[in-house]
């Protein structure tokens, strides 16, 4: 079976003058076609690190990830299947191509007319979605805490069990995914494992960590239902900054996700340590919940 190619990429938007978003397509010479920004995923890249990347390199800007959208997949020419995954990302700065071996030019257009313009119908649909959003007016990236090793191990008060050396590699890894984020505030729950994950993303911004017990799990189950009532409520003040991130708890997030959702599935919510979700608002209407 030919090897799958698995990429990454960006629907790159902007204010037009009118306030109008507008998205930016680039042209390769190589196929003469106009496309979303996107690339191969490095081996050990994350996805959503991937497509920040391809898209500074393809059209010279930074984006602020927003939202995740559905995955493109179709054949290569020479019948390797492909997938794309793909984000909303809102243009935070902006400067020269890097990639010219890859991109003669870009263009910027509303988006329905940024829709007609594409090339390959298969990336099309995004652009549908796109235009029916209202305003993003928030975005809360939530990551459950890096590896912290076996509780047996561990002598002292579980509240201090530090993360282990794979977990440091996965908080590098968080820091990685938000490079270009430009978070607001930093939360995290009380024990120390929370903390240290967000540590990187710390030293990158400068910002102070908040700690905050609402986002931590409960000591007993029956403290649950009251839990999920603060972080939820807590998570609602936050939203006012904008950008958020916030570190919490992998017997927490699943309920608490179902929760915001409405769903009521939370296995559907299960998420590895070191991994999280992009929570996208538009004032307070959850718009998604987008696994990284």
């Amino acid at each position: 079976m030919p090897e799958p190619v698995h990429a990454a990429g960006g629907v790159l938007y902007r204010p037009g003058p009118d306030g109008t978003p507008e998205v930016c397509l680039v042209h390769r010479p190589r196929y003469d076609d106009w496309s979303l920004p996107k690339g191969t995923v490095k081996r050990g890249e994350p996805d959503l690190a991937a497509a920040v990347r391809e898209v500074a390199e393809e059209t010279g800007a930074q984006g602020i990830p927003e939202l995740g959208l559905p995955e493109v997949a179709y054949r290569l020419p020479d019948g390797r299947p492909k997938t794309v995954r793909f984000w909303l990302m809102r243009a935070a700065t902006s400067g020269p191509v890097q990639d010219t071996g890859e991109v003669d030019k870009l263009t910027w257009l509303p988006v329905r007319e940024a829709a007609g313009r594409l090339t390959y119908p298969d990336e099309r649909p995004l652009l549908d979605l796109v235009a029916g959003l209202p305003p993003i007016t928030a975005v809360v990236a939530l990551v459950r805490h890096a590896h912290a090793g076996e509780r047996k191990h561990w002598s002292g008060p579980d509240s201090l069990r530090p993360i282990s050396a794979k977990g440091q590699r996965q908080a590098g890894l968080v820091a990685e995914r938000l490079a270009t984020f430009q978070p607001r505030r930093l939360v995290a729950a009380t024990p120390l494992r929370c903390s240290q994950t967000l540590q990187p993303v710390v030293a990158a911004t400068g910002l102070p960590l908040l700690v905050d017990t609402a986002f931590a799990e409960p000591d007993e189950p029956s403290g649950l239902p009251a839990r999920l009532r603060a972080a939820q409520e807590r998570l609602a003040e936050l939203r006012t900054a904008g950008r958020v991130v916030v570190c919490s708890q992998g017997k927490l997030m699943p309920p608490l996700l179902a929760r915001l959702t409405g769903d009521g599935d939370a296995e559907a919510y299960r998420t590895r340590k070191g991994d999280g979700w992009l929570l996208t608002w538009s004032g307070a209407t959850l718009l998604a919940a987008s696994r990284w």
